[in-house]
């Protein structure tokens, strides 16, 4: 008798979650949820800006600049959710929404969904995740491997780069957005330069015509810094540190998506703060499950994976990242172990 593949064998496990998931009802858009949470988002952006106006050129104006780096991540957070289709049940709805938050932060809404959705289809895949590309770090022994150079240096040492990187975040996620603007390759080109542009010289104008000189660099520096920061430290937990995948492996879809994720242990809080980010197992399960309605779906999906066995990672928020700084510590070490090697075998010659 031919044996039949496990991803075949378990390929009808999802389907029954996602029965009892459809039962619940949590597939069902909560447009009143995202209504008073887009008005308040963006009533705090716009009162954070005000508030600018009214400093004036202050040293106080660095409390402002920490304030706009949260509600910036906020309307991300928002962004992220309509580029899911969890807002409207159709693509051009959500789409309206994700361009107008994407232009609030300068990033290019069209060049984000595209690498997410990468992401989404090949969680934690060595060659298919674009959010395992990164030059800066190794997650793989194989990637630090290949690194030469300045690069394989920061592989050796990247669990005590990790954070003071994610400065740098979102000055990354702004050039990602103007490449590939300017590359054509977001499908409404004009209009991601046109916001892009806008967004870019508004900023500046408004910073550098309020701020004196040296005020406004820092400004700038400590906003975009802290808004990479809790931008990276809010998808950082999900998946780093967990299995990767290559195309040897046969896992179906349900054990794909579960395996490689984290979800983050916490209340309501936590919830606000991440951006319903902390249910990323059933986030992945189901993309286009609104926000609010993870923590429901949460129960039903934890209780599933125990009936059939299937590992459900979930730890605080702390302790995932130090799941992630161990990891990337494990991967580079031996980069350093080589180095140190070699360095022993120069000293005895």
């Amino acid at each position: 008798m031919t044996a039949v593949p496990a991803a075949r064998r378990h390929g009808s496990d999802f389907a029954e979650l996602s029965r009892s998931i459809k039962q619940a009802g949590l597939l069902h858009r909560r447009r009143g949820y995202y209504l008073a949470t887009n008005t308040l988002t963006i009533a705090a952006f716009a009162g954070v800006w005000v508030m600018f106006g009214f400093l004036g050129d202050s040293w106080w104006q660095l409390g402002t600049a920490a304030l706009l780096a949260v509600v910036c991540t906020q309307l991300s957070f928002l962004g992220h959710d309509a580029g899911h289709k969890q807002i409207f049940r159709r693509r051009r709805a959500n789409d309206a929404v994700g361009y107008v938050h994407a232009g609030l932060v300068g990033l290019s809404y069209g060049w984000w969904v595209g690498k997410h959705n990468r992401h989404h289809a090949n969680p934690n895949h060595e060659d298919d995740d674009p959010d395992l590309d990164i030059p800066a770090l190794a997650f793989t022994t194989g990637q630090g491997r290949i690194k030469a150079g300045f690069l394989r240096w920061m592989a050796k040492y990247q669990a005590f780069l990790f954070f003071p990187l994610l400065l740098l975040e979102g000055f990354n996620l702004h050039w990602s957005s103007i490449q590939a603007a300017w590359r054509g390759q977001v499908k409404l080109r004009v209009l991601e330069s046109a916001m892009l542009t806008a967004h870019t010289g508004g900023y500046l104008a408004a910073v550098f015509v309020v701020l004196s000189p040296v005020t406004a660099i820092v400004f700038v520096l400590l906003h975009q810094g802290l808004w990479g920061v809790y931008m990276g430290c809010s998808f950082a937990p999900n998946h780093k540190g967990m299995p990767t995948t290559t195309n040897r492996h046969e896992w179906d879809f349900l054990r794909k998506q579960v395996l490689t994720s984290r979800n983050i242990r916490g209340g309501r809080w936590v919830d606000f703060l991440l951006g319903g980010l902390n249910y990323q197992i059933e986030h992945h399960l189901f993309p286009s499950m609104p926000r609010p309605n993870l923590r429901r779906a949460q129960t039903i999906v934890r209780r599933f994976c125990a009936t059939h066995e299937i590992g459900y990672s979930q730890c605080g928020l702390f302790r995932s990242y130090g799941h992630v700084l161990r990891h990337l510590h494990a991967v580079g070490a031996p980069l350093r172990t080589t180095s140190g090697t070699a360095r022993s075998h120069t000293h005895t010659r």
